[in-house]
């Protein structure tokens, strides 16, 4: 999971040692005649202000191929095996580096389809510069999958009602939104969320913001799952 950063630091240091790497570095490409695509395991590029990832980063994965038309449009194809842990996180990324008390809007519109089966989140990761917060917004979850955390509140932010999970990696605070009801479709603005974590709850300070992550952190995806982000923007004023 994107959360566990350290653990993605430390396995990308030891990526030449694993069989993982091997598995990743024979997948198959993608069907996509797409402008950019990647079965690395660390494969990324910039497209359109965005930077796209592959991310497989957690344990027991299999192989992955991200493709993408643009920094608003791309997709992934996974097989990883039915077991537990999260196995990766392909995703779009804006940089945003900017205080949220100097943030006048900070909006994004998602339209994704998804497999019918699998384990997954698709989910909205934001950071802190220093990487001391993550938020996360799940927009939509299937299988064996759960936050980070206890759940805190029902509270409805940014034209959406979220179940409120709190908790910690060892690494840093996570603070987890998960829709109450699934959503393929629609746009999240995000400053309230913010506003509502650092004003309401003091849960943290004026932060600056810098990642925000769009993408699908997947657990399992066996027999090879189709993943597409139609149309994917984050907006900030």
């Amino acid at each position: 999971m994107a959360r566990h950063l350290l653990r993605r630091l430390v396995m990308g240091l030891l990526a030449p040692a694993l069989a993982l790497g091997s598995a990743v570095a024979f997948a198959a490409a993608p069907a996509q005649a797409a402008t950019w695509n990647s079965c690395d395991q660390w494969g990324s590029t910039t497209l359109d202000g965005y930077t796209l990832y592959n991310d497989i980063w957690g344990s027991g994965a299999g192989t992955q191929c991200i493709w993408a038309d643009s920094g608003t449009h791309w997709g992934v194809t996974a097989d990883h095996p039915n077991t537990g842990g999260i196995k990766s996180y392909p995703n779009s990324k804006k940089v945003v580096n900017k205080p949220i008390s100097a943030l006048s809007s900070l909006t994004s519109h998602y339209d994704v389809t998804l497999p019918s089966g699998g384990a997954y989140d698709t989910s909205y990761d934001i950071w802190d510069t220093d990487y001391d917060y993550e938020i996360m917004l799940w927009v939509n979850h299937a299988g064996a999958v759960g936050p980070i955390g206890t759940k805190q509140a029902t509270v409805s932010l940014g034209g959406h009602t979220w179940d409120v999970y709190k908790g910690d990696n060892g690494a840093n605070q996570v603070f987890s939104f998960l829709r109450t009801s699934n959503s393929t479709s629609g746009s999240v603005d995000v400053l309230p969320i913010l506003k509502w974590l650092k004003d309401t709850q003091r849960w943290m300070g004026d932060e600056t913001v810098g990642d925000v992550q769009f993408g699908f952190e997947i657990t399992s995806a066996a027999g090879g799952l189709d993943f597409t982000a139609n149309d994917v923007s984050v907006s900030a004023g």
